[in-house]
């Protein structure tokens, strides 16, 4: 049997967020383990236009602004599922590949993240749980959601 060491939950602030989130306390509290919840910004960038950039408005968050509020989004969810042990980490970059090497980082053994189980375009594309699932080198929990 499995006796995980590091257990890292994936969380996205969608309707799926607390299963995941409570599903891996749940596992970490079991196995005496570590506990990560992690946030990855989706890094969108600028399209070029082939002219130069209009400069965004101020009332606009910066990106130092959006990691903050999604750090903050991450204290609240520790706090409100009681899990004041675990590490809390946001990070800008791309879903689907940079989860897997975060959690590489931080040395996890699971990572637990949330799947919707759809179907047709969405499916044809692939889904970020799905990309997760087949280039982790470490144990993957698929929370359905929906």
């Amino acid at each position: 049997m499995t006796h995980y060491r590091h257990v890292l939950a994936a969380v996205d602030f969608s309707e799926a967020t607390d299963p995941v989130a409570g599903r891996a306390l749940d596992l970490a509290r079991r196995y005496e383990a570590e506990l990560t919840f992690l946030h990855v910004l989706e890094y969108v960038p600028p399209l070029d236009l082939g002219y130069e950039p209009v400069v965004a408005p101020d009332w606009l968050p910066d990106e130092q602004e959006l990691l903050a509020a999604a750090r903050a989004r991450l204290e609240e969810l520790a706090g409100r599922l009681g899990a004041r042990e675990a590490h809390l980490r946001a990070e800008w970059g791309h879903p689907r590949s940079d989860v897997v090497r975060l959690a590489e980082e931080a040395g996890a053994d699971l990572i637990v993240i949330g799947s919707h189980g759809r179907r047709g375009l969405t499916r044809l594309l692939g889904s970020t749980a799905d990309a997760v699932l087949h280039s982790a080198r470490c144990d993957v929990l698929a929370v359905r959601i929906g």
